[in-house]
């Protein structure tokens, strides 16, 4: 399932590239699997990491999804993914910063290493181009660092005992203490 969720998604994103970069966004979904199949999730949860994107950015729908992944994956995409992309960035931020408080811990995990590859990306962009990276966002620093620290405080707040989520959350927050200090 994880080759045809690649094919998949590499279809869907044929033509798209990182924000500002020469990097075929496919990248970032492959990331993500890699950072979720490194702390061992379930097969459906990394697949849900390569296309947790296409409904956002892609004319793919939930359906499709559905049909050819299954209700797990689909549901997981859909939870990870944001809902209006026509509405403001603070609302859809928001929305998401209040979402992940009550998720389920796979929708968590999933969200987590999603925003653990975009940490470590602009941290790449930052080290390679400077501080005008930040020119390529809908938001600037300060807006981003709200953003990615309330996510910390959530994950945080929510991981328990899974180990798997623990490790994943002392990573991310690690990264976002690198990037914004």
């Amino acid at each position: 399932m994880i080759f045809r969720a690649i094919e998949f998604a590499a279809r869907a994103h044929r033509n798209h590239y990182r924000k500002g970069t020469k990097v075929p966004y496919i990248v970032h979904p492959l990331n993500v699997a890699k950072i979720l199949i490194e702390y061992g999730c379930a097969e459906e949860v990394v697949v849900a990491g390569i296309l947790h994107d296409t409904t956002e950015d892609t004319p793919v729908t939930i359906g499709e999804i559905r049909g050819e992944f299954g209700d797990k994956v689909a549901a997981l995409v859909e939870a990870a993914s944001e809902r209006d992309k026509s509405d403001t960035w603070e609302h859809r931020k928001s929305h998401t910063v209040e979402y992940l408080k009550t998720a389920p811990m796979d929708v968590l995990i999933l969200s987590c290493a999603d925003k653990l590859d975009n940490v470590k990306s602009i941290i790449e962009d930052v080290e390679k181009d400077g501080e005008s990276v930040w020119d390529r966002f809908r938001r600037p620093k300060d807006d981003q660092e709200w953003y990615y620290r309330s996510l910390v405080e959530i994950f945080n707040a929510r991981v328990g005992v899974d180990e798997t989520a623990a490790s994943l959350i002392r990573r991310f927050t690690l990264e976002v203490k690198i990037l914004f200090g």
